[in-house]
C-alpha cells in the first residue's frame, strides 16, 4: 500500500493529521477501523491525516471518543481555529464553554462574549491593516468568536459576571451606528437573568484593583481557573494558590463599580449620544 509520508512540521493541519494517524497505528486500526468508531467514511479520515481536509469540532471530539484521548484533538482543533490568537487562549476557551460561572474584566474593548458581528469584524478588520493578522484569520476570529458565545445558549447557561473598565463603553468601534448596536447589546445581556454587569468608571483612580484584562471561569466541579493576558502573552493557571488572589481582587473591583442599574444608566446616556 501506498502510505503517504507527513511533515508535521508543514503546518498546524498536517501535525493534527499526522497526531491522528499516530494515534491510530497505535492502536493497530486501518483507516476503516477508525471511520466506523467516528461514523464517518475512511475517505474523510484519510483526507483529515494527509492534511488534504480540515478536521471540524465535531471530527475533533468524534476522535477524541473513538481513540480515548481525552481532549486531544478538541484542543488541536481549537489551536488550528485560534491561531492568531495568544497562547493558552485557545485552551480557555474550551474550558469557558463548560464554565458554570464566568467572571470577566476588560479595558479598552468590549468583552468579546458581549460583542456583536459588526463590532468583533470592525477589531478584526483594524488587525488585518496594521498587518497583526491576514484577512483569513480574522474571517475565522469573528467566526469563533460566534461558536463561543454559541456555546454559553444551552439549556443550564453559566452564570456571567462582567466588569468593564469605562473606557470600553466610551472608546468607539466601527463609527457610531456599530456603537449604536454594541450598546444595546450590552442593555439587553444586563437584562438576562444569569448575568450582571458593572460600569467601573475613571473615578475609582488608585482603587482599581486589576489592571489587565482577567478571566476566572468555576467549573462544574467547583475548581477554579484563571486567563490572563499581556500585548504579547497568554496564561492559564489552575493553581488555588495563583487563582484565589485574583478572585479576590475582582471581589474588590465589583465592590468598587458601578451596581448594575447605575452601569445600565451610563450606557444608555451613551447611546443618546451615538445615535
Amino acid at each position: 500500500m501506498n502510505i503517504k509520508e507527513l511533515n508535521p512540521d508543514s503546518s498546524p493541519q498536517a501535525a493534527f493529521g499526522a497526531h491522528l494517524r499516530t494515534c491510530r497505528e497505535e492502536r493497530g486500526w486501518k483507516q476503516e477501523d477508525l471511520a466506523a468508531e467516528m461514523e464517518y467514511s475512511s475517505t474523510h479520515i484519510s483526507s483529515v491525516e494527509t492534511g488534504r481536509k480540515m478536521p471540524t469540532l465535531r471530527f475533533s471530539r468524534s476522535a477524541d471518543r473513538a481513540l480515548g484521548t481525552g481532549d486531544q484533538f478538541e484542543r488541536r482543533w481549537r489551536e488550528l481555529r485560534h491561531g492568531a490568537l495568544l497562547e493558552g487562549f485557545p485552551e480557555y476557551v474550551g474550558y469557558e464553554g463548560r464554565a458554570v460561572e464566568i467572571r470577566l474584566y476588560e479595558i479598552g474593548i468590549i468583552p468579546g462574549l458581549l460583542q456583536t458581528p459588526e463590532y468583533a469584524r470592525a477589531l478584526a478588520d483594524s488587525a488585518v491593516q496594521r498587518g497583526a493578522i491576514t484577512p483569513e484569520q480574522a474571517t475565522e476570529r469573528v467566526s469563533a468568536l460566534a461558536e463561543r458565545q454559541e456555546a454559553l445558549n444551552r439549556s443550564r447557561p453559566p452564570m456571567v459576571f462582567v466588569v468593564m473598565d469605562e473606557s470600553c463603553i466610551r472608546r468607539t468601534v466601527g463609527g457610531p451606528d456599530v456603537m449604536t448596536r454594541q450598546l444595546d447589546r450590552l442593555v439587553a445581556f444586563a437584562a438576562q437573568p444569569n448575568t450582571v454587569l458593572q460600569v467601573a468608571p475613571f473615578a475609582i483612580g488608585e482603587r482599581r484593583s486589576v489592571n489587565l484584562p482577567v478571566y476566572l471561569l468555576t467549573l462544574s466541579d467547583r475548581s477554579m481557573l484563571c486567563y490572563a493576558e499581556s500585548q504579547t502573552q497568554g496564561h492559564l493557571d489552575r493553581e488555588t494558590t495563583s487563582v484565589l488572589p485574583v478572585l479576590t481582587a475582582y471581589h474588590q473591583l465589583q465592590a468598587e463599580s458601578l451596581s448594575q442599574a447605575l452601569s445600565v444608566d451610563a450606557i444608555e446616556q451613551l447611546r443618546k449620544g451615538t445615535s
